[in-house]
């Protein structure tokens, strides 16, 4: 087997992150030597017919990782917390989706764009952030970088395909309802979501403040190496199928110019800058599903915060929120020779 060649496994392969996966490691070309893809005992021996190629669905449990070199998890934190150590004990890297372990000290939360190096720094295991995280960070860290952010406050709108495809469902037929005038049922949401927004994603916790608000504000800080940086987020979902957009206000530590704050997102690897107002030119969820980089635009000078700036984004919840950032991140340690192929070590 070429050396640069790895054993690829995908836990919760069946999902709708795990199907991203799939198509953006073929699509991408990753060095794969083969690809396994697992997922619950019920959908075990089921087959999946991908890129010309016939897969055989496997069960996830312990056991199944000894000739595995690189896993991604991507079947919640329950199956995190059950099987990521067994994978780690048989010498697989674990590529992580869910919330589980983002905020354990030992276990490094990696946007590939902003803190590629924390990747040398693992016991086996790497965490993804939340998918609103990945995209506003896309937005706010080149202008950190610019500018020194002290403070943030955030409001999300995003889709549906975040819940999973139960819910994508859910808004599909509540929309084939209302245009046949049939009554309009709500089992995914505790509210009709066609038409509506949902002004909570996740559980309340005591402070007021949802799961999905707190973990914004704790990756961000981890991520970007700011313990101590102010967040406030408002997250909602939306009527949207796929990709996520976030309103944006900044505080900065030095004063902002709306120039370099332009150039700033441009030149940044994980943004496109979408901003002319004129021409009534800004990213939309629409215009930016599947696609690599996510769109930065509405930047403006915050009346309300000194040194503030609004801005506006929209990425790919399923792309640069998980799959593909996973995917960026293995990419990168294949290239830095950080990722180790099983195979290729036996044969020295």
């Amino acid at each position: 087997m070429n050396t640069r060649n790895y054993v690829v496994g995908i836990v919760g392969a069946t999902g709708a992150v795990g199907q991203e996966l799939v198509r953006l490691l073929h699509e991408r070309n990753f060095p794969l030597s083969s690809l396994r893809l697992f997922a619950s005992a019920r959908s075990a021996g089921k087959t999946v017919e991908r890129f010309g190629k016939t897969y055989v669905i496997e069960e996830a449990k312990p056991g199944v990782f000894a000739e595995v070199d690189v896993a991604f998890f991507a079947a919640g934190g329950s199956v995190t917390r059950a099987l990521a150590a067994d994978a780690v004990k048989a010498g697989c890297l674990v590529i992580d989706k869910s919330s589980a372990l983002r905020m354990d000290p030992a276990v490094p939360l990696v946007i590939p764009e902003i803190n590629p190096a924390q990747l040398r720094n693992h016991g086996g295991i790497i965490a993804n952030p939340n998918c609103s995280t990945a995209i506003m960070l896309m937005g706010l860290w080149p202008l950190h970088q610019a500018f020194g952010v002290k403070r943030v406050i955030i409001s999300t709108y995003q889709s549906v395909s975040g819940t999973g495809a139960e819910a994508v469902r859910e808004l599909e037929d509540q929309v084939q309802a209302y245009a046949a005038g049939r009554p309009i049922t709500a089992k995914v949401y505790p509210y009709q979501i066609a038409f509506n927004c949902i002004p909570q994603i996740d559980s309340f916790e005591a402070n007021g403040y949802t799961g999905e608000e707190t973990k914004m504000a704790q990756e961000s800080r981890k991520i970007m190496g700011l313990p101590d940086l102010k967040v406030s987020a408002t997250t909602v979902r939306v009527p949207v199928v796929r990709a996520h957009s976030i309103s944006v206000s900044a505080e900065f530590e030095r004063p902002v110019d709306l120039a370099k704050a332009r150039a700033a997102i441009a030149a940044f690897a994980g943004a496109e800058l979408v901003d002319d107002p004129a021409a009534r030119r800004y990213p939309t969820p629409l215009a930016f599903a599947e696609k690599v980089k996510c769109g930065v635009g509405r930047l403006r000078i915050d009346t309300a915060f000194d040194n503030g700036l609004s801005f506006w984004v929209s990425g790919d919840n399923l792309w640069k929120g998980a799959a593909l950032n996973a995917v960026q991140n293995a990419e990168l340690m294949a290239r830095e020779g950080l990722l180790k192929s099983k195979a290729a070590l036996a044969a020295v």
